[in-house]
């Protein structure tokens, strides 16, 4: 089986709490900057940059199982977990890279918009298709690096 699309950043000392463990409010920055990188991977990138494709978040549930450190890198695991008429849902597991054990998951409801009224809109056809099909083996750092081989947009 082919590994979902994956995202890897170094914890940062600044993003860290008292107890010397990441900050809560930080994983939604990371599932922000993991999610951007899954787009960029479906082959969104210019049009999220231009406004053609814009959406909202809507909800975010996140569950610690442990903690991430500074200095830790992070594997945050990215993949399509539900599809509506307007709304994806996006999954998040996240590891330290080298453990097997998830540190936390998180799933996050999207909701495509029209960039200048905000107005809900359906997803298109093709954009449908490639969240569906995700970034199979697609690995990317935090420069925005990937390091294995994009999935073959012309096949959606």
């Amino acid at each position: 089986m082919t590994p979902p699309f994956r995202y890897y950043l170094r914890v940062r000392y600044g993003e860290c709490d008292a107890q010397k463990v990441v900050f809560n409010a930080r994983y939604g920055d990371y599932v922000d900057l993991a999610s951007s990188e899954f787009i960029n991977a479906l082959g969104y990138a210019s049009q999220t940059v231009s406004g053609a494709m814009d959406w909202q978040l809507v909800r975010q549930t996140i569950e610690w199982e442990a903690p991430a450190r500074f200095g830790d890198v992070l594997e945050i695991s990215v993949s399509t977990a539900r599809l509506g008429t307007t709304s994806f849902t996006l999954g998040f597991d996240f590891r330290v890279v080298g453990r097997e054990e998830v540190t936390a998951r998180c799933e996050t409801v999207y909701v495509l918009v029209n960039s200048s009224s905000l107005s809900k809109r359906e997803l298109p056809a093709k954009f449908r298709e490639r969240l569906q099909l995700g970034a199979p083996g697609v690995i990317c750092d935090h420069a925005g690096l990937f390091t294995a081989v994009a999935v073959n947009q012309d096949r959606v």
